[in-house]
């Protein structure tokens, strides 16, 4: 036996865990995948809607006076298609997941292993995430291709915007779990977060046609900045003192989201 040897065989010999941080969250973001793939009421939301709700923003885009704001159908349909995404593949998706997992007692029995708090809820959260960044980069080549839109003049505020939403909504659907008491109303908890984004966000509506009091209201909500972000990589018309802006509200939800995970979310069903 190598001196080399002996540090490994004494390790296992003792009973150490050699396990991982990335390896224990991988491994739990596979079997999460496979209950994923059985719900098939959740695989529909989150597949199915991001790449049916464009159409709808496309059609109302063709009564709008967008050139007003400087934009085109493709510069307002594609943030939207990436909001839709984040919306229902990622933020819905999760609190269904992270609200039935603790009903059936997965999450209790997982904290009595050597997993973290923070790898359950990572690693619970990774296939949602993967979901929404694979849909979001087909979304984006689909519109790019379908709707004539150039390459993006300032991707890495693109980029910045896609990242900061799919952390942000994933951190914002644990905080939503918290909340929820039961799997059923798990289908309702989420919807005003998702009707109010839908509506305030620019999504369906760009916030340069708003009042002037209205769209510096609709500025300071979750998703505003990451639409504002990935919009601007297309138009390149974002001044610092807006990038920063944009990025700092998305920080600041986030923040406070994780602040409130900390502080509510539940691991055990609530009686």
């Amino acid at each position: 036996m190598s001196a080399t040897d002996t540090p490994a065989r004494a390790e296992h010999a003792a009973g150490t865990s050699t396990t991982t941080p990335m390896s224990r969250m991988t491994a739990l973001a596979r079997a999460e995948l496979i209950l994923l793939g059985r719900n098939k009421g959740t695989v529909f939301a989150a597949l199915f809607i991001p790449f049916v709700m464009p159409f709808s923003v496309r059609a109302g885009a063709e009564e709008m006076d967008l050139g007003k704001a400087g934009l085109t159908i493709g510069t307002l349909v594609l943030p939207a298609a990436i909001g839709f995404s984040l919306l229902f593949a990622v933020y819905s998706a999760l609190v269904g997941v992270f609200v039935v997992r603790r009903e059936e007692l997965v999450l209790k029995r997982l904290r009595t292993g050597e997993l973290r708090d923070v790898e359950i809820l990572g690693g619970s959260a990774l296939p949602a995430l993967l979901s929404g960044l694979v849909q979001s980069l087909l979304l984006a080549a689909g519109c790019v291709a379908l709707l004539d839109l150039p390459s993006p003049s300032a991707p890495h505020l693109a980029v910045a915007g896609l990242l900061l939403g799919l952390v942000m909504c994933a951190a914002l659907a644990a905080a939503t779990a918290g909340l929820t008491k039961t799997g059923e109303s798990a289908q309702v908890t989420p919807l005003p977060f998702t009707f109010l984004s839908m509506l305030g966000s620019g999504l369906f509506l760009p916030l340069d046609l708003l009042p002037d009091r209205l769209a510096s209201v609709c500025e300071l909500l979750p998703l505003t900045p990451v639409i504002t972000l990935v919009r601007g990589g297309w138009t390149g018309g974002l001044s610092t003192a807006e990038t920063l802006g944009a990025l700092v509200t998305a920080v600041a939800w986030t923040v406070l989201a994780v602040f409130a995970v900390r502080r509510w979310f539940r691991w055990e069903p609530r009686h």
